[in-house]
Order: C-alpha cells, then structure tokens, then sequence
C-alpha cells in the first residue's frame, strides 16, 4: 500500500461519512411527520418505548442522533427517565440496519438477479434518479428523495473506494500482525470504542470494519470484540450533548453508557469463556460483510434482551449516580439539542407557543374581570403572565430562528414562519391585558367609578373581546380555517362599538354624569381593546394565509371582507348580537 492508497482510502472514508450524513438529514426530513406520530406514541410500556427507538433510529440511520434527541426530549420535559431508558435500548437495535445494508457489497455470485442486488449494480442508478429528483423536481419532498439517493450512492461509493484502497493490505505483514493483536477481547474493545468515539457514529464505524474485512485479514475473534467496544464508543456523543442538562436528561445519557458498558462486559466475559472452553473454530475465520452485520445485530439484540427486564435497575443505578441537586433546577422547555431533529423540535415549538397563547389569552380576560372587581392577587395573576409571555416570546423567537437555518421541509419553514409572525401578537395581547389592569389600578387608587351606563357598554365589548380571543386561539391552536374567518367580521364590529362607545362617553361627559379622569381611563381601556381585537385579526389572518400559502397577511383580510358574502352575513350576525341598547 503506498501513499495513493493511503489518499484513496481518505477519499474514500470521507465520502462515505459524507453520504451517510447527507442521507441521514434527508431521511430526517422526508420522514419528518412519521417521527412525530412514533414520538407521540411514547408510552410508559417497555415494548412500545423499545420499538420508538426501533423504528427512529432505522429511519435516521444514527443511535447516537437518536439518543442526542432523546437527552433533549428529557430535559425538555417531554419524555421521563423510564420512557428514555427503553427507547434507548430500542435505538440500540434500530442501528444495526445500516450494516445490513452495506453487507450487500459482499454479494458474489454469476446470476444476474443476484448481482442485481450488489451495490455496484443499482448504485449508479440511484445516483441517476436522486440527480434527476434533486436537480429537476420544484417539490421540496421530492428533493429530499433525491438527496436521500444520492447520499446513498455516496456513501456505498465511499465504501468501495476504502474497500479497494485497503485490499492490498492482505499482502502488508504489519496489518495483519495488528489484527492479531486484536484478537485480544480487550485489546478489540478498546479500539472500537476510540474508532467509534473519534468519528461519533457505530454505524460509520461499522462500515469501516467492514471495508477492512475484504482484505481478508480480520477474522471473527478480532471483529466481535471491536463491534463490542463500538457499542460503547457511539456513547460519548449523547454524554456531550449532556453537559449543561438538567439531572434526568444527564441520567438518560448516562443509561446510554451504562447499557453498553454493562452489556459488553457481560457478553465479553461470555465471549471469553467460549473462547478459552470450547475454542469455536469459526473465530478464526475471515469475516465477511455479512457476517459482521449478523455479529452486530446478534449482539446489540442480546443486549437488549438481558438489559430490558433490569430497565427498572438501570433507571435506580443512574439516579443514584446522579443524585437530585439540592437547588431547584431551571425549566427549560426549548433544547438546543432538538434542533438536530427539526420536526421534533418544531412541535416542541407548536407546544411552546400553544402554552404562550393560553397565558396571553388568559390574561386579557383576568384583566377584564379586574374592571369588574379588583384584587391585588388578580393583579399578580396577569403581571406573572405578561411576563411568561415576554419569555416566551424571546426565547421562541430565537429558537425559531435558528431552527430556520436547519435544512428543514418547506412544510416546517411554513409552518415556523407563522409561529414566529404569531408570538409577536400573543405577546402584544399579554401588555394590552397589562395596560387595562393599570386602568384598572388607577380608578381603584382614585376612587373612580363608571356610570351604570358606561358599565353596561363596558360589558358588551369586553364580552366581544373575550368572544374574538377565544375564536383566535381555536383557529391558531387548530389550524381551523372556518373559525378563523370568523374572527375578521367581528374585529370590524370591535371596531365600531369604539367609536360608538367613545362618542357616547364624550355626551356623559358633556352632561357632567362622569368625570374627566374616569373619562382618560375609558379611552384608554376602549384603545387597548381595539387593539387587542387586532392581534386577534391578525392571528386568524396568519391562519388563512399559511393555509393559501401566502404571505401577504393584509391582502388576505381585505380579500375577505371585499369579496366574501359570509362575511357579510357574519358581520351583521355580530352586530346583532352585540348592539348596544
């Protein structure tokens, strides 16, 4: 092997990382709404929780991805410890997919049906198809498609480069005196960890063992213990992305570790024993492809198998390792580690401001009961909620921005863009419902009072008000379009009850039946109402434009009220119901 094979084999290992990361994010995306149905489907039950894990980590084709967003699920609140440890394990087995796939190239036989299914037969075409996807298809999902193919025409070509770089090496007496060397279990173990631990992928660094089984060199004895410690190795990313967690989210990465290092030193002790006892002659045959897929689904599967029954075992082992803090810990419910799953962490973000909307919406009607009756506890009812509000809003608002730069769906960058136009409305109704309490202290600190016929019309707007909050939190919480046209007619009767309602103050005035500063305080009120109705316009606004695909927020609402019949039917249907006496 002189220095062109060594720079083939680079070239080789890189484009087969590269392919296996371009495939897994488009696998990421194309699957994005089958990873939120399995994720919703987390139950307490270990099966269910060990298929998730299953299932995910086949679709994205990474343990350590899997594990990464499992952390970031724990520390958001969204998964507890006891759901982690089965998904985990289930992760375990779900990647052991990928070397099954790569075993393919190992096909050798003259029949043309067979050597159909060889790599370097239907690779080419792939590449083919995902070039034609992604270079010619407008469809965002069909561009994913093509990345998927072509990503994985990349890496089965990187591994066939590495396979054809490293094939003289049959013939090199240092490589095969160091994988002699590894035959030694411990030895084995050790190099697959810090292999695995280097690159941060088992399934990668299954591969390599893989493209090195060609020469003929690693035999049995050598390969199970390396895929051992590989097991262990694809822990260190989870325990990464674990620093700075909360203690359950750095328990579930410690389950991931100690699943591996208590399965591997079991089943290497068992290793052990079979091999000095009863010395299986086939540990000293060169393995092949397959043959290192079947070893490293056998294993992760008996792991799986003695560690389930003890999740319970694990689940005390690790809180014990990591005791409960004496001090509170912070919530935090958006994790940076869901952006490495944008579908998930895009429902995590729906959630966020589904939560942002409740406390908004209900803030604005404590604020309206303070007109009614004023308590110091109301009042710091809706002061703790404007200011969960403002959180909110800047913590979505940054999330949502750096979720923005992920190569997500066109469906999700839709779907974030109206998150991010909507919280800023949210949050504005959370001040206006602040600015009406203040009105609210104010005549309680003065001692004003509203004539009987001011707080009669105060009761019909503020019963309007909390009618088009209530209509604008279903139609965002819903998607629901017919309620959100709803909500346009009656901002327009809003609208008219201010200036109604204004004018019939300016006449009390006149006639002296109220005073001066009762009167500031009513148009203040009357201003903060108005413009919460138009949050809520808005809002609903944003609704149909996302369902249109459409940006134009003003152009939707003057389409409605120009040229929709039932807005004129609504219209007059809430001016009915809101008619002042």
């Amino acid at each position: 092997m002189d220095i062109f094979d060594a720079l083939t084999l680079i070239g080789g290992l890189s484009l087969f990382l590269f392919g296996m990361s371009v495939m897994g994010q488009a696998l990421e995306r194309r699957a994005g709404g089958q990873l939120r149905s399995l994720l919703g489907k987390l139950t307490s039950g270990k099966l269910t929780g060990l298929l998730t894990g299953l299932g995910v980590t086949a679709v994205i084709q990474s343990s350590s991805a899997t594990t990464v967003m499992v952390v970031g699920f724990v520390n958001s609140g969204l998964m507890n410890l006891k759901q982690a440890v089965n998904v985990i394990m289930g992760a375990n087995i779900g990647t052991t997919v990928t070397a099954w796939v790569l075993s393919l190239a190992g096909i050798d036989s003259g029949n043309v049906v067979i050597k159909l299914l060889k790599p370097s037969s239907f690779t080419p075409v792939l590449a083919f198809l995902g070039i034609i996807f992604y270079m010619f298809c407008g469809n965002a999902k069909k561009k994913d498609t093509g990345m998927i193919l072509l990503g994985f025409a990349t890496l089965m070509f990187g591994m066939e480069t590495m396979s054809g770089a490293v094939a003289g090496l049959r013939e090199v007496p240092a490589f095969q005196q160091m994988f002699i060397l590894f035959k030694n279990p411990v030895l084995g173990v050790a190099a697959g960890t810090v292999l695995t631990a280097v690159i941060q992928s088992s399934s990668a660094s299954v591969g390599i063992l893989q493209a090195l089984a060609v020469t003929g060199q690693v035999s049995y004895g050598a390969a199970i213990p390396i895929i051992m410690g590989q097991n262990i190795g694809t822990c260190v990313t989870a325990m990464i992305s674990s620093v700075g967690a909360n203690k359950n989210a750095k328990r579930a990465a410690l389950v991931h570790l100690s699943f591996n290092i208590i399965g591997t030193a079991v089943l290497l002790s068992v290793f052990c024993l079979l091999r000095v006892f009863l010395r299986p002659p086939f540990l000293d045959e060169p393995a092949s492809l397959w043959g290192i897929a079947v070893a490293h689904s056998v294993f992760n599967v008996l792991c799986t198998m003695l560690m389930l029954p003890l999740s319970g075992i694990l689940e005390r082992l690790v809180t014990v390792l990591v005791p409960d803090a004496r001090q509170p810990e912070v919530f935090s419910g958006l994790d940076e580690r869901l952006l490495a799953a944008p579908p998930i962490a895009l429902e995590r973000c729906r959630g966020a401001a589904a939560d942002m909307a409740a406390d908004a919406v209900s803030s604005m009607k404590q604020a309206l009961a303070s007109l009614r009756e004023y308590s110091p506890e109301l009042a710091a009812s809706i002061r703790e909620k404007e200011r969960r509000t403002d959180d909110y809003e800047d913590q979505l608002g940054t999330y949502l921005v750096n979720l923005s730069t992920r190569p997500i769906s066109e469906e999700d960058s839709r779907e974030a863009a109206k998150l991010l136009k909507m919280i800023g409305d949210f949050e504005r109704i959370s001040d206006h419902a602040v600015n009406i309490l203040e009105s609210a202290e104010e005549m309680e600190d003065k001692r004003l009072r509203f004539t009987g016929g001011a707080m009669a019309e105060l009761a019909i707007v503020s019963a309007a008000v909390e009618d088009i909050l209530e209509l604008s939190l279903t139609a965002f919480l819903r998607d629901d379009l017919d309620t959100a046209a709803m909500v346009e007619p009656l901002e327009q009767v809003i609208d008219q009850l201010k200036e109604q309602l204004r004018t019939r103050h300016i006449l009390r005035m006149q006639k002296g039946d109220c005073s001066i500063d009762a009167g500031f305080a009513w148009s203040d009120l009357l201003t903060n109402l108005e413009r919460t109705a138009d949050h809520c316009s808005n809002i609903a606004g944003c609704v149909i434009d996302m369902a249109n695909d459409s940006m134009n927020l003003h152009q939707s609402l003057r389409r409605v009220r120009d040229d929709s019949e039932e807005f004129r039917r609504r219209f007059q249907q809430y001016q009915r119901k809101y008619a002042l006496c």
